[in-house]
């Protein structure tokens, strides 16, 4: 699932190609992706887009006009953006969702998988965009430490669901949280309730220096075009997505946690001073406070 750093350089991609742009066309043919009718998509249409924003992991299109309409999409798992340099450029296949058109080009909405999540809304209204669509979570990357700590330590819940949660922290999901919580030293498990203020310091450290470590990386990736290998899994990273190779620190093979639909990637060596984290001794735990799925994280 694109997270913070991802969106973010989406945005950026998205003011170069389009913001300052008519939006001619809006063809939906993946006909679970519209989640409004009221305004009609077709609103849009004829309009320029006069800037972006990030709310969460959703990316929000701003249009011209008195009305203040804006163009939401969330790309959940398996949605990805991509530029074509052709007017009316069709989607493809099976996973095109969705195709925005501009004079010099089009945007294309893609999911490549069968169960489809991503979403699309065109929503009348500041008030309404943010009513719908902002989850209330701290912004990780302009949250000093004391409202880190104060959104951190709001309910005793696993840092992992803490990290997680839209509703405490925005943007930050599955792949990220792996990441921080790994150079921050701490456990997935680990309960907010029983965190000291050097641990959290901690947290609040390695939660930004990853988030723009990762978006600095991408930027640099992108240059000046436009993303199109957004995926939660990197060579560079430490423990997400390496089950079973060695920490790049201590060398001990990376182990995981796996619930249902969900895996957490952590080093025992450098996390939880070699435990090893069984999955059927954590039932209990993870039934109470862990998300079956990614997907659950966003419903």
């Amino acid at each position: 699932m694109p997270e913070l750093p991802d969106v973010v350089v989406y945005l950026e991609a998205l003011d170069r190609f389009v913001v300052g742009r008519e939006l001619r066309k809006i063809r939906v043919v993946g006909i679970s992706l519209l989640k409004s009718f009221d305004p009609p998509v077709s609103a849009a249409e004829g309009r320029t887009v006069v800037g972006t924003r990030r709310l969460g992991k959703r990316l929000v299109l701003e249009m011209d006009g008195p009305d203040d309409l804006f163009l939401v999409i969330h790309l959940m798992v398996s949605g990805r953006l991509r530029w074509r340099d052709q007017t009316g450029a069709k989607p493809p296949g099976k996973i095109g969702l969705a195709a925005f058109d501009f004079d010099h080009g089009t945007l294309v909405l893609t999911e490549a998988s069968k169960r489809k999540r991503a979403s699309l809304w065109l929503v009348g209204g500041t008030d309404a965009l943010i009513e719908q669509h902002d989850r209330g979570g701290v912004e990780p990357l302009e949250a000093d430490e004391t409202a880190f700590r104060e959104a951190l330590t709001t309910r005793n819940r696993t840092l992992k669901r803490a990290l997680c949660d839209p509703s405490t922290f925005s943007g930050i999901g599955n792949a990220y949280s792996d990441e921080i919580l790994f150079h921050a030293g701490l456990s997935p498990v680990q309960r907010t309730g029983n965190l000291d203020d050097d641990e959290i310091a901690r947290l609040f450290e390695a939660t930004r220096t990853t988030l723009v470590d990762w978006t600095d990386r991408h930027r640099q990736t992108v240059g000046d075009g436009f993303p199109d290998k957004v995926t939660a899994f990197h060579e560079e990273m430490a423990v997400h997505g390496k089950f079973g190779q060695s920490c790049p620190v201590c060398g001990v093979p990376v182990q995981r946690i796996v619930y249902a639909d969900n895996e957490v990637n952590y080093c025992a060596g450098c996390q939880t001073g070699g435990k090893v984290l069984a999955d059927r001794s954590l039932s209990r735990l993870l039934k109470d406070d862990w998300p079956r799925s990614i997907e659950d994280l966003e419903d």
